[in-house]
């Protein structure tokens, strides 16, 4: 039997603790214990296995501290990033630690609005000096496009790093080698063009792929670079939703892999190709949802895919799924997921999800035959905060299958309760079985949560996905409301006592609900959700560019329009029908929001304001779309919560 090990503050997570027996039941738990940012949000163990890079909050400030791996290890170092939103951690040997950053900024010099930009690091463990990536280069962008490629070249790591330099005015995706032993960086000049927005870089530390997406085109093709030094175009495709990209190294280690459509569209497919263009298909990957790569990135090694509720990890060496299987003895009726792993896969971190104690990060020794817990994600989370979910499905009027969540508050029966509906982002995306700090936070008001995956929710194949397209204020939206029906006609909640609460396109399908589903719902609370659908599409051309691109194209699809100027778009757009509410809404926004722009929810609160309805706004102060900070992300829970409490008390 393991014992979950509790961080006893920031600086130090090894103190082990026994196991909590449940309390008697007490006041509801602070909203803090949810809201806050997670106190372990990251746990990546060095390529030997002998050291620990975490990433810890205190619920709003973040660190990172490097340890030994060993049980009571030292602590080696912390660093304080403050406010600062830590991305990623990885190690780049055993000496460095490469960190992504990432802040909303608007550059001088620059056209357009705010943008998300990302800033990478190296901490260097013998120095204990941390240096930025990218700073100082010619013609150039400090931002990184992605978390580096780590590669060895005569025994010294080095970062390949994807940054923007300029050519004549305009910023190309260029591909630059730092060595992170002199700190010397070089652009390397390899072929690149304006369209290039993907690189591959081999083992050996050489270019070897790159992706080029036409964003008028909406055309795709992948170059790989040929013996001869040139590079030859091996691919060529039509992808109107965006570029397909270059995923990683191929099961030989040689081959460049990447995700595409099969002939006709319908599925997608990993697909290894070499540099005279001839390819395979990974043998089962209709099935997947991702690559399992190599933990130095050499070559493929495996795939993931959530096959209903279960996480499935396939190895293609058979030892490799005995180990993992292994692995999966160790944490019985929890949801386990791969984190990080040493070089030569016998020490392995692993997200563990437990149903009745929340999530937590432990580490897997194969060869010593032991696990033990690093630390509980939610640091001051007890059996008794955690209510149950399980997973449900109903059938929508048109007898489409729609499955999801339902979290049941402690202590109460599943009779005649309470309910807030609170539909995932995307709309492609998807919840999951697990802990979600959302449903469980309102759950521990005395709220039962439902999660449904609506049709155009990601992993239940692509018609799932395809019968959402046109959908935005329609099927998807009556998707919800059926899941309301279907509960009450099971007796499990009272239908005069529903509201609804949702982010990104949750807040839509919140404002849809106040708007064009009315009659289900007593109040409804939008963050960060698309208000007005013109606006919206306007301003994401000119975030991304001019033209037709891709992300445009993505919203198209979804909202069912022809273009930015269709007239049927006001007839899905909430700030268009204002004056329809009939009941309370609650509109809430990071200032700092660069994916759905602050000014939706100013437009909402505008058009309700001149209809005469009463309508509330929140404004999160530095906070962007994903809610990243700890103190805006309670704000935004804490509103919520109260919102729920004042029109749709749960007794």
């Amino acid at each position: 039997m393991f014992l979950r090990w509790m961080a006893a503050t920031a600086v130090c997570l090894a103190v082990a603790g026994a196991a909590v027996a449940a309390e008697p039941k007490a006041a509801a738990p602070p909203l803090s214990l949810y809201g806050g940012l997670p106190s372990l949000e990251q746990v990546e163990i060095s390529p030997d296995g002998k050291l620990l890079a975490i990433a810890v909050t205190d619920g709003e400030k973040r660190m990172m501290l490097i340890r030994e791996a060993t049980e009571g290890g030292k602590l080696l170092s912390a660093m304080n990033f403050g406010d600062s939103k830590l991305r990623g951690l990885q190690w780049a040997g055993t000496e460095h630690v490469l960190i992504t950053t990432s802040s909303a900024s608007q550059v001088w010099g620059l056209s357009g609005p705010k943008r998300e930009y990302l800033m990478g690091f190296d901490f260097n463990l013998v120095t204990r000096k941390q240096t930025m990536l990218m700073n100082g280069q010619e013609d150039a962008m400090n931002i990184v496009l992605e978390s580096p490629d780590v590669r060895f070249i005569d025994g010294v790591p080095y970062a390949f790093v994807e940054g923007i330099h300029f050519y004549d005015g305009s910023g190309w995706n260029t591909l630059y080698r730092i060595n992170l032993k002199t700190g010397v960086t070089r652009m390397l000049s390899t072929g690149g063009s304006a369209d290039t927005d993907d690189w591959l870089v081999s083992p050996e530390g050489q270019p070897l792929a790159q992706s080029l997406y036409d964003q008028k085109l909406g055309a795709w093709s992948l170059k790989i670079k040929n013996p001869n030094g040139g590079w030859t175009t091996v691919e060529k495709a039509v992808s109107k939703m965006g570029s397909y990209g270059v995923r990683g190294m191929g099961r030989d280690g040689k081959s460049v892999l990447v995700w595409m459509r099969d002939e006709d569209g319908s599925k997608p497919l990993l697909r290894e190709y070499t540099p005279d263009g001839a390819h395979v298909v990974v043998p089962g990957s209709e099935a997947y949802d991702s690559a399992i790569m190599a933990p130095d990135g050499s070559r493929m090694i495996g795939a993931f895919s959530l096959v209903g509720d279960e996480r499935r990890y396939t190895f293609f060496d058979t030892k490799a799924q005995a180990s993992w299987n292994a692995v999966l003895k160790a944490f019985p009726g929890d949801q386990v997921s791969l984190a990080s792993w040493s070089d030569d896969r016998r020490k392995i971190v692993v997200q563990v999800d437990s149903p009745t104690l929340g999530p937590a990060y432990a580490l897997v020794d194969l060869d010593a035959k032991s696990a033990r817990w690093l630390g509980d994600i939610y640091q001051n989370l007890k059996p008794e905060h955690v209510s149950e979910i399980k997973p449900i499905s109903y059938k929508a009027a048109d007898g489409l299958k729609i499955t999801g969540y339902l979290t049941l508050p402690r202590g109460r029966d599943a009779k005649d309760l309470p309910l807030v509906v609170l539909p995932h982002g995307g709309p492609e995306g998807r919840d999951t079985l697990g802990f979600d700090w959302w449903s469980q936070a309102l759950a521990s008001r005395g709220y039962a949560v439902l999660q449904p995956n609506f049709r155009g929710s990601e992993g239940f194949g692509d018609d799932f996905v395809e019968a959402g397209y046109g959908q935005w204020g329609k099927l998807m939206q009556t998707d919800l409301s059926d899941g309301v029906r279907h509960l009450a006609k099971q007796g499990v909640i009272d239908p005069k006592r529903v509201c609804i609460v949702g982010g990104s396109y949750g807040g839509y399908a919140a404002l849809a609900g106040a708007t064009m589903d009315r009659g289900v719902y007593r109040c409804a609370a939008s963050i960060a959700g698309p208000a007005d659908l013109r606006r919206m599409l306007i301003d994401s051309n000119q975030r991304f560019g001019s033209g037709q691109n891709s992300a445009l194209r993505y919203w198209l699809q979804f909202m069912g329009a022809d273009g930015v100027k269709d007239p049927d778009l006001a007839a899905i757009s909430p700030a268009r029908m204002a004056d329809r509410v009939e009941i309370p809404v609650l509109l809430i926004h990071g200032k700092d929001d660069t994916v759905v722009p602050y000014v939706q929810s100013t437009i909402m609160a505008d058009a309700m304001k001149k209809a005469g309805k009463p309508v509330e706004l929140v404004t999160l102060n530095g906070e962007d779309h994903w809610l990243s900070r700890g103190a805006t992300r309670l704000q935004m829970l804490t509103a919520v919560v109260d919102f729920l409490e004042k029109n749709n008390p749960p007794r």
